[in-house]
């Protein structure tokens, strides 16, 4: 379960890498109407049917995400990069000449995500947590290849916040003080010699520091609608934080970064409409002016180490559009030929000649590749696709719209199997993201494109409540959880009855975390709409998870409770939404998937669910990880997880056998 408050990864499109994109183009709602009737004339496609570790052979890729990292090596011969090529994640140097890749750590454990290479040598910083418990440290890896724990202690959790200027010195937050609060440290780059610089005693969300080390940039959430930001100036005796955002009514505020010279900060509001703008608050005047908007949420804005670039991107229905222009003449970068998809963590070598991004679509998983500023060019460094799956095998994503119960229209994203025709129906999936507001994205996910290689249609619907379109829309299912929203699932199977191609006495659902929660809400308050339920660590118990959630994240505690009800205060309707004190309604087949070291929906969740619902004599059937927790990170578990998912529904929903 993500709780709303949580921070948005930069994701970034170049806009001129969708140019003439026809996988995932808008469906309009008279389209939507008109789709079985063209489904009709579609020919029965043959594709290979692949297992689970076909699509899990993929190789994931990520880099670092903060435009304060060092991306790119001393050198620039080199990136530091994370990938899953042995099974776990690792660090990487990846030679941003030749694609060749050095392993820089071996662990075959507990994953590991590069962070950084320092500024003047080959030294790194990585992170690693405890088998899925979150409690992540930072680690300093020598040139020698020896590993020392910056963060050492028990139950703690600490993240990397970034470079000084001169490099002298890193910034690392960390709550070994206090659990429910992270301070800021800094670090000797030298020797590792550190202080504390500022005390966190409120709690607040520390989010970024000026370039000139002055200033720090923090977000305190009020409620799930309203939330300001903070300025504290660090060479201050006091170093009180300064409202910035002051205002009246419910209007929400964020951080993305600071200006290079470290005159403006950079926020986001929404109170000039329904999405997230881009303002700047000049420290030296006070003042604060628009610095960019668009249509949908700016979900990121970042700058090149000088600030000769900037980087704009916005979530446009499910997908990240994106500009770099230069910020003295305003003109856009142009980089050709780049292929479709999302355009992830764009990262500047250290003289803004060359940037470094990953390009992710629905039917490619992230590659890294090297633009070169000057000639506009681009390679591509890396090949994740398995190369034994035929690319044609795979489902081009569409963004699709159907209308809800009183008319609220809610947007999806539908895969079709290659094989579905009006002539051969298949049976579907509503698959339910987390959150409570997270969204079902265009991006690659080999679990979709797995059961869709088995002949299931999937629509992961965005139902009231998702992120991306709009404040009104975001904060419809606000204390409404397992109502308003699950009448969006269930709308979700009228729609995709109505499709041709679909059989439309097979459709199940399936989600994660706040997903499987959905999962068990569906089955247990509309017990005969679905005909089988997959919950992957879903909450069934609310009271418990409310008040059992993680210390660190008491920053947005009030406005978690604001949204989903105080476990104190809001017990009896907290219960009144939680599948567990209702599982005595569940009559349909269900596979939990769960993993034990879970510190957001503990096992006990899943634990519960599983034998309440075996009382009733329904067949239920039980995964558990024990190295894993909110989300499976090691290769090997990800491919045992999805080949439950098509097991179980071959047998439950298709029928004995798999036979449709």
């Amino acid at each position: 379960m993500k709780a709303r408050q949580s921070i948005l990864i930069p994701g970034l499109v170049l806009s001129m890498g969708l140019a003439g994109c026809d996988n995932g183009q808008e469906t309009s709602v008279a389209e939507n109407e008109n789709v079985a009737a063209e489904a009709t004339t579609q020919a029965e496609t043959s594709v290979p049917t692949y297992d689970a570790a076909a699509f899990y052979q993929t190789t994931s890729y990520t880099m670092p995400f903060s435009d304060s990292s060092h991306v790119f090596s001393p050198d620039g011969g080199d990136l530091l990069v994370s990938s899953d090529t042995s099974g776990v994640f690792n660090a990487y140097a990846l030679s941003a000449a030749t694609g060749e890749t050095t392993a820089l750590t071996g662990s075959d454990g507990s994953p590991i995500y590069g962070v950084s290479w320092f500024p003047g040598d080959r030294r790194i910083l990585y992170t690693q947590d405890g088998g899925g418990d979150e409690l992540n440290h930072i680690y300093v890896l020598s040139e020698g290849g020896a590993a020392t724990d910056l963060t050492p202690g028990e139950k703690l959790k600490a993240s990397f916040s970034g470079w000084s200027a001169d490099g002298s010195h890193f910034w690392i937050l960390s709550n070994e003080r206090d659990a429910q609060a992270f301070d800021l440290y800094r670090y000797n780059t030298a020797d590792y010699t550190r202080e504390l610089v500022y005390q966190n005693d409120e709690a607040l969300s520390l989010n970024a520091i000026s370039r000139d080390d002055r200033y720090l940039a923090a977000v305190k959430s009020n409620t799930s609608k309203d939330s300001d930001v903070y300025l504290i100036d660090l060479a201050s005796d006091g170093k009180e934080a300064t409202l910035i955002t002051g205002h009246e009514g419910n209007i929400s505020h964020g951080v993305y970064t600071f200006t290079p010279d470290s005159a403006t900060l950079v926020y986001s509001t929404d109170e000039h409409g329904e999405y997230n703008q881009a303002w700047g608050y000049d420290i030296a005047s006070g003042e604060s002016a628009l610095v960019v908007r668009d249509d949908w949420d700016i979900s990121n804005v970042s700058y090149s180490p000088s600030g000769k670039y900037r980087v704009v991107s916005a979530n446009n229905d499910a997908r990240t559009m994106a500009s770099i222009t230069s910020v003295d003449s305003a003109e856009p970068v142009e980089i050709s030929d780049l292929p479709d998809g999302d355009i992830v963590n764009v990262q500047f070598n250290r003289d803004e000649t060359r940037l470094a991004f990953l390009v992710n679509g629905s039917t490619s998983p992230s590659n890294i590749h090297v633009a070169d500023l000057a000639a506009g060019g681009h390679k591509q460094l890396t090949e994740a696709l398995n190369p034994d799956i035929l690319p044609a095998a795979l489902v081009n994503a569409e963004v699709v719209r159907y209308k809800s119960y009183d008319g609220v229209e809610v947007p999806g994203i539908l895969y079709k199997p290659h094989q579905a025709s009006a002539g051969k129906k298949v049976p579907a999936l509503v698959w339910v993201h987390g959150g409570p507001g997270g969204q079902s994205r265009t991006s690659y996910n080999p679990t979709i494109q797995h059961l869709v290689n088995h002949g299931y249609a999937v629509l992961a619907a965005n139902n009231r409540g998702s992120s991306g379109y709009g404040k009104t829309f975001f904060h419809m299912d606000d204390k409404q959880h397992g109502e308003a929203d699950l009448d969006d699932i269930v709308e979700a199977r009228s729609y995709l009855e109505g499709l041709d191609w679909i059989d439309g006495e097979k459709v199940g659902i399936i989600g994660g975390s706040y997903g499987g929660y959905m999962v068990g809400a569906a089955l247990a308050f509309r017990p005969e709409v679905f005909d089988v339920g997959v919950n992957i660590f879903g909450v069934m118990n609310w009271p418990r998870t409310l008040t059992s959630i993680p210390p660190w994240w008491e920053s947005f505690r009030e406005s978690l409770y604001d949204e989903m009800g105080d476990p104190a205060t809001d017990e009896e309707r907290l219960r009144a939404i939680s599948p567990l004190f209702h599982a005595g309604n569940i009559v349909k087949p269900m596979l939990v998937v769960q993993g034990a070291n879970d510190p957001r929906v503990l096992q006990v969740e899943s634990d519960e669910i599983v034998a309440a619902v075996r009382e009733n004599g329904v067949p239920v059937e039980y995964v558990v990880f024990p190295d894993e927790g909110h989300g499976f990170r090691k290769r090997e578990n990800r491919i045992t997880a999805s080949e439950a998912y098509v097991k179980f529904l071959d047998q439950y929903l298709k029928g004995e056998g798999g036979e449709g």
